[in-house]
């Protein structure tokens, strides 16, 4: 393998694992930015991985890393500290001399938005810009792979909750959004693109419980809920309270009927059809069953 010139940021969440994992599936090489002191064996395994060190909240630890890398994907946890942390790592991208940038942001990112994460998305995408980068912004839509933090009550209960009546989502599977982020890394062609990354088709909650229902053979209902309970779940759920408020503006955000549009981009990019919430359901169907 030639030397890596791919930094991945967030390897070890949700979109990162699937990211790493088509990159290893296509033997590219690439670096890990991990924090001090994290246990990453299962990255450590990678031949295709180089494991370096840095903490976005300390800019100067981030030289080493990221010198010779010529792409930098970038993800972090969402939280109050989100927006400073990614803009840390641009400026320390800049100064390294790293050329493109694919970041990781959210459906309908803008500054002017109601909804915190949406804003500071595209805050960070504007100082990008700004900087002068070659850029790729992937905007996916709700993540299918957030049912699974359901998982308990559906094999419980056979009840799910959210406060999104009967809108309809064009949700996404996270690995589109990796097969879409990989190819942004690896071929050319995203130069200063802006890609919205959807499903193939938009469905209400409660027609993902008919199809959890037909999947998993049981019946599984979806319970529509007040602002205010789910409010009360979330944070009996332990989530801070940034990201309470968050949540809420996300879901008053889908219930407006705003994340339904549908886009072409996983065929465009790919080549490959998005995958369906029925497909999701069956691949992991042993999870939530």
């Amino acid at each position: 393998m030639t030397q890596a010139n791919i930094l991945i940021t967030g390897a070890t969440g949700n979109v990162g694992t699937q990211l790493v994992k088509k990159l290893v599936a296509s033997n590219t090489p690439f670096k890990a930015l991990v924090r001090y002191g994290d246990n990453n064996t299962a990255l450590k395994s990678l031949p295709q991985a180089t494991i370096v060190t840095g903490d976005l909240s300390d800019p100067a630890t981030l030289h080493t890393a990221l010198q010779g890398i010529d792409k930098a994907f970038l993800l972090t946890n969402s939280s109050e500290q989100a927006e400073s942390l990614q803009i840390n790592f641009v400026h320390a991208a800049h100064q390294a001399g790293v050329k493109h940038i694919v970041k990781l942001s959210q459906f309908a990112a803008e500054k002017h938005s109601p909804v915190r994460f949406l804003r500071y998305h595209a805050e960070v995408e504007a100082h990008i810009q700004s900087l002068g980068f070659t850029y790729t912004f992937l905007r996916p839509n709700l993540y299918m792979q957030g049912l699974l933090g359901f998982k308990d009550l559906i094999q419980q209960t056979g009840k799910f909750y959210a406060a999104v009546g009967h809108a309809a989502i064009s949700a996404v599977d996270v690995r589109d959004i990796a097969a879409v982020a990989a190819a942004a890394l690896t071929s050319p062609g995203h130069e200063n693109k802006i890609y919205n990354i959807t499903g193939s088709t938009a469905i209400t909650h409660y027609e993902m419980a008919d199809i959890l229902s037909q999947v998993l053979d049981k019946q599984i209902a979806f319970v529509d809920v007040a602002p205010a309970q789910m409010e009360e779940a979330v944070r009996a759920a332990g989530f801070p309270e940034w990201q309470v408020g968050g949540l809420l503006e996300d879901y008053a955000h889908y219930s407006r009927g705003e994340a339904a549009a549908v886009f072409n981009t996983v065929q465009e990019v790919t080549g490959k059809t998005a995958i369906g919430f029925r497909q999701f359901v069956e691949d992991y169907k042993a999870v939530l069953a």
